[in-house]
């Protein structure tokens, strides 16, 4: 059961990860679209400024200012915000309002100034509203509903109109554009599809090499970290409190007996002893600590800004939790540790981990179950 809940879990950040990429992805490509729909009925209204009416024109304008300086001002207080803010949930609905009136404004400006007796201006506005389109297509292609939604807007107000002219001219006109919508769509389903895909594949790559990543770092029956990756972090831990001047504490475990655990009772018992010590030692400590398993049943850890005192108590009290565990058939659980400290004037992490295991045998020699201070 834990397997596909699991997979589902992961699925679910995939998807929504995948989301979030479709997401920055129209905003970047998105911007040169917010300035291009302006410039070009600033275009097309100064090359027919004698075919318009002067006053629609001004109008339309007037109103798609107004827009435009609201997608601006979107696009604005998008990349402005923090990056954890820019989210599917927060930004999809404004950009698709912000979107909707834009497109409406083009696709019904479009409408209000073609004229009703010149078929050269019509033919001209129509190749403007087609290139909206073609620009839509290229910018809003992470969201396929998105660029047919804009297409519609800017193209079937003008288009619808053609179709119920007089003119065959004007019909044809009409049914080419509508066939150039029908290709337009199909090509954005298809772009949709493929950006969506190298979205996902982009993701899945990266969650694989996180989890090999975490699995390479992480021992697998006790889940501390692995030997490797423990004196990795032990030795950025170790220069940064030597930067800082903190005291670090080095902690040596190693379990009593527990050779003679896996002869009498089986390895199998061995094991869940160590995933016990596993758990034992995660829940002992604070998460600045640094704590793995160095090999078979000796393990290490790490106390930043702890001095030695702090240390040798929480020592202690790690081996009577120790002494509480019940672990059938094993009657008695108990481990050896050996505590130092950089204060005693360690030169270096190979040093300090030294003085810490040469305690440990100390602890052993003097009858084990026991902490030794170097």
């Amino acid at each position: 059961m834990d397997g596909p809940r699991l997979r589902n879990g992961q699925d679910f950040v995939i998807a929504e990860q995948v989301r979030t990429d479709r997401l920055q992805q129209l905003f970047r490509q998105s911007v040169s679209a917010v300035f291009g729909s302006y410039l070009a009925a600033i275009m097309l209204s100064w090359l027919c400024w004698d075919r318009f009416e002067h006053s629609v024109i001004l109008w339309w304008l007037a109103i798609l200012t107004a827009s435009t300086l609201l997608r601006i001002a979107l696009f604005v207080a998008y990349f402005r915000s923090d990056e954890s803010q820019r989210t599917p949930q927060r930004w999809e609905r404004k950009y698709w309002i912000t979107l909707v009136s834009s497109a409406s404004i083009w696709g019904g400006g479009a409408l209000a100034v073609m004229p009703a007796d010149d078929l050269l201006t019509q033919a001209l506005v129509m190749l403007f509203a087609v290139g909206m389109s073609v620009s839509a297509v290229s910018c809003y292609s992470a969201y396929r509903d998105m660029t047919l939604v804009s297409i519609g807007l800017v193209l079937l107000p003008c288009t619808a109109w053609l179709l119920f002219q007089p003119s065959p001219i004007q019909v044809g006109m009409a049914l080419s554009i509508l066939v150039f919508a029908a290709f337009a769509a199909r090509a954005t389903h298809k772009m949709s599809q493929a950006l969506e895909t190298a979205f996902r594949l982009t993701r899945e790559m990266e969650q694989a090499n996180s989890i090999s990543t975490r699995a390479a770092q992480t021992d697998e029956l006790t889940g501390l970290k692995s030997r490797r990756a423990f004196f990795e972090h032990a030795q950025r831990l170790y220069n940064e409190c030597k930067a800082k001047r903190q005291g670090l504490c080095a902690v040596m475990l190693d379990m009593d007996h527990f050779k003679h655990i896996n002869d009498t009772y089986g390895h199998q018992v061995g094991d869940q002893v160590l995933r016990q010590m596993g758990e034992v030692i995660s829940s002992s400590f604070r998460t600045t600590d640094i704590h793995g398993r160095l090999g078979g049943e000796e393990f290490a850890i790490l106390l930043p800004n702890t001095s030695i005192e702090v240390a040798t108590q929480i020592a202690e009290r790690l081996i009577d939790t120790l002494a509480a565990l019940v672990i059938e058939p094993v009657h008695c659980i108990s481990a050896s540790l050996g505590v130092a400290s950089t204060e005693a004037c360690n030169k270096d992490l190979h040093s300090l981990m030294n003085d810490a295991d040469k305690a440990l045998y100390r602890a052993k020699a003097l009858g084990r179950n026991r902490v030794a201070v170097a």
